[in-house]
């Protein structure tokens, strides 16, 4: 089926993108012939990318697109403007330019919700010793033991996928590859190759934990980026949206992606997933404490936005790595080298502002779906985020 020509035109910008930065491009499952086309361009410049985007929002209102498509491209045009200006060298301000990606306004998170964080996880991990301390030893014991890495995700994923597809099905001859990699700043990643095929890389330079192992393996493949990906593929794509072939960095996708799959365990498994998760590892032999892991999840789940406050710290306010460390330090509880391996994260020039879609997807979609009447009606709202080119002005508008 033949693309509208602006949604074609968008096509070929969002592509030029990744000849400016390799990665800027997530996911492309349109015709191969475009990529080819833009590839063997003369190498594009920023400005005139920047300006292109312009005059693409400008044109959206006569395209006689549908409303929700129309909607969809406008706030991912005006991203694509800001990051052609940011790649031409333009001073944006952090907090203009996360708007500017993800259609989100960000403010610096309260101290006394961190403190209150903090003592509520003092009540889980009650003991001697300061709370820093406590965690690092309960972190250290929920270690997974790396010979035993790859038989737990398969047995997670193998669980979860099961859950999907009852509720949400996929195509017969979906799968997810797995694998492991270093030297990356993320702790995983899904690279959907189209096809209903994704390859899900987990980074082995950060240890694994026994609680966090089904959030990963939710978040990147069932019900999360996966899922997403192919539901869209067989909804969207199938009835002609081309521009749903395309996933690129720094925009409102990735906010509303990052938001449901950091949603996606509770979403299919519910609030006991902990319990659910402990009688898998106890079929691979492995001692894991899922109420308990319940527990220190709901207290800390106010500590959301200590990474994105990190960032306006870094970015914002201009204060030096170092203290930066110390501040992810104090109130994540985590190692030095844990807040080292965020802040290369947050310095990294492709995904610096990356951070607010975790902290303000989560926020976003989650508000949604906590509104939901039932679980049945949760379920269908998270159905819609799978399903649906929502963006989130319209989930904000629900």
């Amino acid at each position: 089926m033949e693309s509208h020509p602006l949604v074609t035109e968008y096509l070929r910008l969002g592509l030029a993108f990744d000849r400016l930065e390799e990665g800027f491009v997530d996911a492309y499952t349109g015709d191969p012939a475009l990529r080819r086309e833009v590839l063997d361009a003369p190498a594009p410049q920023p400005r005139d990318l920047a300006r292109r985007a312009a005059h693409l929002r400008a044109e959206l209102p006569q395209a006689g697109l549908a409303p929700e498509r129309a909607e969809f491209l406008d706030v991912h045009l005006r991203a694509l403007e800001c990051s052609g200006r940011k790649f031409a060298g333009d001073d944006i301000g952090f907090v203009d330019e996360v708007h500017a990606y993800f259609d989100v306004e960000i403010a610096p998170g309260d101290e006394a919700d961190y403190r209150e964080a903090h003592r509520r996880m003092d009540e889980v991990l009650a003991g001697d010793g300061p709370l820093a301390e406590r965690m690092a030893a309960h972190r250290k014991a929920d270690e997974i033991p790396p010979e035993r890495l790859r038989v737990c995700v398969e047995a997670f994923s193998g669980a979860l996928r099961e859950l999907v597809r009852e509720r949400y099905p996929l195509p017969d001859h979906e799968h997810v590859t797995y694998e492991v990699v270093g030297d990356k700043p993320w702790s995983g990643f899904n690279y959907y190759l189209g096809d209903y095929h994704s390859k899900v890389a987990i980074n082995s330079d950060l240890k694994q934990h026994m609680a966090n192992l089904p959030h990963l393996i939710a978040h990147e493949a069932y019900p999360g980026h996966h899922t997403e990906h192919c539901r869209k593929e067989a909804g969207l794509v199938a009835a002609g949206q081309a521009e749903q072939t395309l996933f690129l960095v720094n925009t409102p996708q990735c906010l509303m992606a990052e938001g449901l799959a950091d949603l996606a365990l509770h979403s299919i498994v519910g609030p006991d997933w902990g319990r659910w998760a402990q009688e898998i590892y106890a079929d691979l032999g492995l001692r894991f404490d899922g109420e308990r892991a319940q527990r220190l999840s709901a207290a800390s789940s106010d500590l959301l936005g200590v990474r994105q406050d990190a960032a306006l710290l870094l970015h914002d306010n201009r204060r030096d790595e170092t203290e930066v460390a110390e501040f992810l330090q104090r109130w994540n509880l985590t190692t030095p080298e844990r807040a080292r391996q965020s802040l290369r994260f947050l310095s990294s020039p492709l995904w610096r502002a990356y951070i607010s879609t975790y902290v303000e997807g989560y926020r976003l979609l989650g508000a949604y779906l906590d509104r939901a009447a039932d679980a049945g009606e949760r379920a269908e709202r998270f159905g819609r985020l799978l399903d649906e080119p929502l963006t989130p002005g319209a989930v904000r508008a629900m």
